[in-house]
């Protein structure tokens, strides 16, 4: 008994210390569980300061690279561009959320959530995803099949009478913050977008946060005659028709999809990672987007320093004589390095941050917007050159900056350095995409978790 009352009192006097109720400043306590975990199939790349710009001579003359030496924070990227196959599922998750909206109309008690975790009704009723196993698009119902009726291709469009998703209206709607707008202090008659003039907006600080919360619908199916427009008198027909279809190029990295299916693709992302985190009443990730041109150049030049080229360089060819990226050799041989269109991602070594196809295979689409005195204008603290263009805007400012070359190009474009772009709403059979993940803290293994920890000077 007397072990015992030593043991509560012990208790006692623990919690007591650790109890703010004695008007201690203890923090916040029963803060959420933190998703302390590296993403799947992603890297990660550690904090660092390196030169950003071309590691060798510019033979075109473009002058639209200033070396500059910039600080990167850490964060994950995928080790690959995204396949085809990882592209499919959000792809089919757009298509089985539309049908269980449909499906909502006949039976919304099963497919729709119409209350909130308060118990309060929802102007728009929610999806229940625990019931996207009850979706049936070969259902003997003919209430259902009536319901999904307008998802497929209509009859008279049918290819010898086939029923197929209708990819047109295989549209996802997102919404994101325009912190840009939100972090400008006050915007003038001249800096604020077209759609806000005139409104209370005008000339005060940004408050409202309707006007900062963007919306976006976008078509998200894959552009597969990019591969026949992009090269006319070419016979291409075979890859417009299965390089997205068919299961043997579900690990070749997705083309056809234009910087905002690539946005699109990065928010949808992180809504499926937090969902299922609020599930567990863990702690939300950081966002999944594009890198930015300063995070691809130094996570491509793999910690080393003015690299041409991922693995260091200055040859594309190994000591064997054998290819190391896929590109276009010798201006014109394409099957020399192994494959003459986009092949199946990591075939070649990664760099030393683990990556696979810095360099060729497809290009990458960047976050920032591209122009040629870019460097100058950014700081030299997470470098990135950005900005929301709109519709009215010139044809130029929509320029998004694209990365890395591909197997159509020459070694010239494949180079860590080389700067290149493309129009955000163009789709090409070149250019894909890969995501990164901010860290949050230092840097991975290198975080402390109290104060306690932290080594001071």
């Amino acid at each position: 008994m007397k072990k015992m009352f030593l043991l509560l009192s012990a208790a006692l006097f623990m919690f007591g210390c650790s109890s703010s109720d004695n008007g201690e400043l203890v923090g916040v306590q029963d803060r959420p569980a933190t998703n302390d975990v590296q993403p799947y199939g992603m890297v990660a790349i550690p904090q660092g300061n390196f030169m950003m710009g071309t590691g060798d001579e510019d033979p075109f003359h473009t002058n639209n690279v200033q070396p500059k030496s910039v600080q990167i924070a850490a964060f994950y990227m995928d080790e690959t561009e995204i396949t085809n196959n990882k592209y499919r599922q959000f792809v089919y998750w757009v298509r089985d959320s539309i049908a269980m909206r449909m499906l909502g109309e006949i039976n919304p008690d099963r497919f729709l959530i119409a209350t909130d975790q308060y118990g309060e009704d929802l102007e728009t009723p929610r999806l229940n995803w625990k019931a996207r196993k009850y979706i049936n698009f070969s259902s003997e119902n003919e209430e259902e099949r009536e319901a999904l009726e307008a998802l497929f291709v209509p009859v008279d469009e049918r290819y010898y009478g086939k029923k197929q998703i209708d990819i047109t209206k295989l549209n996802y709607e997102y919404y994101y913050w325009n912190l840009d707008m939100a972090a400008q202090k006050n915007l003038t008659a001249g800096s604020i977008p077209e759609e806000y003039k005139g409104s209370p907006l005008a000339g005060r600080p940004v408050n409202n946060r309707k006007a900062l919360l963007k919306k976006d619908v976008i078509n998200i199916y894959p552009d597969t005659l990019s591969w026949m427009h992009d090269y006319v008198g070419s016979y291409n027909e075979p890859l417009t028709r299965s390089y997205f279809a068919a299961p043997e190029y579900d690990d070749y990295p997705v083309v056809g999809v234009t910087y905002k299916q690539a946005k699109a693709f990065s928010i949808w992302r992180t809504l499926l990672m937090n969902n299922k985190l609020d599930e567990k009443e863990m702690s939300n990730v950081s966002e999944f987007r594009l890198p930015t041109e300063a995070e691809w150049e130094y996570a491509a030049k793999g910690g080393s320093i003015n690299s041409p080229y991922p693995w260091g360089g200055p040859y594309v060819q190994n000591g064997r004589g054998c290819f190391i990226a896929n590109y276009k050799p010798r201006r014109g041989a394409y099957d020399l390095d192994g494959g003459y269109t986009p092949i199946i991602c990591g075939h070649f070594a990664p760099n030393d941050f683990g990556l696979y196809d810095m360099a060729g295979n497809v290009a990458e689409w960047c976050d920032d917007a591209f122009n040629e005195s870019g460097y100058k204008l950014t700081n030299d603290m997470a470098s990135s050159y950005r900005f929301a263009p709109g519709d009215t805007d010139e044809l130029a400012s929509t320029r998004k900056v694209v990365r890395g070359g591909s197997w159509k190009d020459i070694k010239y474009y494949i180079q860590t350095g080389t700067r290149s772009w493309e129009y955000q709403d163009t789709a090409k059979c070149y250019i894909g995409f890969r995501c990164v993940q901010s860290f949050l803290g230092r840097n991975q293994g290198d975080n402390p978790k109290t104060s306690s920890n932290v080594y001071r000077h």
